[in-house]
């Protein structure tokens, strides 16, 4: 990825925007399936939730590594971690409440991380 991609901060500008997503599909999935049982063992099928937990992860330590390789500010890093650490405890726990709820918390944490990123650019 060219370094303009990082000077900029889009790649933790898509990674905010996926975590709102991510966060969006969470919440509608849990109250859409309270609505609509049928449909909504599609939107909260486990292996949905695991495949795009791995993904964000990822995408998290990579957009926050390079950030931190390009400016060297540890908050971000700091802050990332904690909400990707957060995140994979999520994958750990079975699927229902309490992981829905770690798993909002870890994403918040890790977009504050992307948006700290993006920051420390300017």
């Amino acid at each position: 990825m060219p370094l303009l991609a990082t000077e900029n901060g889009i790649l933790d500008r898509w990674a905010i925007w996926l975590s709102g997503l991510c966060i969006v599909h969470c919440l509608s999935g849990a109250v859409f399936f309270a609505l609509a049982a049928s449909a909504g063992g599609v939107l909260l099928d486990p292996i949905v939730h695991e495949v795009g937990l791995v993904i964000a992860i990822l995408l998290g330590i990579v957009a926050i590594g390079r950030g931190a390789i390009q400016h060297g500010y540890l908050m971000p890093v700091a802050i990332s971690s904690l909400g990707v650490g957060t995140m994979a405890g999520a994958l750990s726990l079975p699927h229902g409440d309490v992981e829905l709820i770690y798993t909002v918390i870890g994403v918040a944490m890790l977009a504050l991380g992307h948006d700290l990123n993006r920051r420390a650019y300017r």
